[in-house]
């Protein structure tokens, strides 16, 4: 039995719903004339993002004010003088945001910090401490991208592009996000491929589109990853590699791209581009239905009313099938094989159902 989950690559496909609302994750502010050592903040969790694809064919299996001034004139705490010490990301990354405001307010105006500009532009954005504010969060972004850091610019083009913090302006955005990319950003790469994809903003170029996704994929970016190996699959603005593709899908769903994950256990199931493994693949099935993709629960229903690769067990079928229906995955086939489930039976898998739901 075989899974069919094609990857159809669209323009429209690959949207910027989520990446346009999305703020900068502030790197570590620097210390006075020796910058410190940068550091990843933790990454916001988003729905994904990058390309949103159609459901596979049914088939048996899973396929900008100034600031106001300080009210007080004192001198920063001394500390910050020693280039060890980050009080503010600390404070960040502790959640102590009111603490990690007032010093990066004092970093920002005592030492002219780009990388404390862009933590006051993060918690001014997401109410860290501080009342949400997006007219002072594009404010502080500003300053910092001015300053040449590469979150901020980040950060300030996902403004600009969703009009929060002052009007929409996508020309500005391009720009930050090409100078932010160019700084190595992989997130501002990823961003500005979407752009070329979508071929609006700027004119439609897959190929361009391939080079950013690789650069951002090349440093880690799951949702890169996922979008490149969609490209490899069909052969879009790159040659079609079903191999690399599989690489790419794999490394995205040991970052926890869900997407990624229930691509990559069906191409696990079905032995496209890797050896087939069907234990493995009906397990990370299960990982990715755990974490409410409705494909993967349909799929995972779909092995377990078959016993494909995994032992029958239509009742733990019916209730996978349950849950993918109540998230808008119909399965009418399904529907119809499950149908001889005896009715005390299917009312435990809808309770079981239910019982998931709830305590998720």
């Amino acid at each position: 039995m075989k899974i069919l989950r094609p990857i159809a690559i669209v323009a429209a496909s690959l949207t910027l719903a989520q990446a346009a609302f999305a703020q900068a994750q502030p790197t570590p502010p620097a210390a006075d004339n020796k910058p410190a050592a940068k550091k990843e903040a933790p990454k916001e969790k988003r729905a994904p993002t990058a390309a949103k694809k159609q459901a596979p064919a049914a088939s048996p299996a899973p396929t900008a004010t100034p600031a106001p001034a300080p009210t007080t004139t004192q001198a920063p705490p001394s500390v910050f003088d020693d280039p060890n010490v980050d009080l503010v990301y600390g404070a960040y990354q502790r959640g102590m945001y009111k603490t990690a405001f007032d010093l990066a307010m004092n970093r920002a105006q005592y030492n002219g910090d780009p990388k404390a500009m862009t933590m006051l532009g993060e918690l001014y954005a997401n109410a860290m401490g501080v009342k949400r504010d997006y007219a002072k969060a594009a404010e502080w972004y500003k300053k910092a991208a001015d300053a040449g850091d590469r979150e901020a610019m980040f950060a300030l083009a996902m403004m600009r592009l969703s009009g929060r913090g002052g009007a929409s302006n996508r020309e500005e955005a391009v720009k930050l996000l090409a100078s932010s990319a160019k700084l190595g950003s992989p997130k501002a790469a990823y961003n500005l491929a979407l752009l070329y994809l979508e071929g609006q903003t700027l004119p439609q170029d897959v190929r361009r589109a391939a080079e950013l996704l690789r650069v951002a994929a090349d440093a880690g970016n799951p949702e890169a990853q996922y979008a490149l190996a969609t490209f490899y699959k069909e052969g879009t603005g790159v040659p079609k590699d079903p191999e690399k593709a599989v690489r790419l899908l794999q490394a995205a769903s040991l970052a926890g791209n869900v997407d990624a994950e229930v691509e990559y256990a069906i191409a696990m199931f079905n032995g496209s581009g890797t050896p087939k493994n069907q234990p493995a693949a009906v397990a990370l099935l299960r990982k990715a239905a755990r974490q409410n993709s409705p494909i993967a629960q349909n799929r995972l229903a779909r092995v377990l009313a078959f016993g494909t690769g995994v032992q029958q067990d239509k009742v733990e079928a019916l209730k996978w099938h349950w849950i993918a229906k109540t998230s808008g995955k119909g399965d009418p086939e399904l529907d119809e094989y499950l149908a001889d489930v005896p009715a005390a039976d299917r009312a435990r898998a809808e309770e079981a159902g239910r019982k998931w739901l709830g305590g998720k």
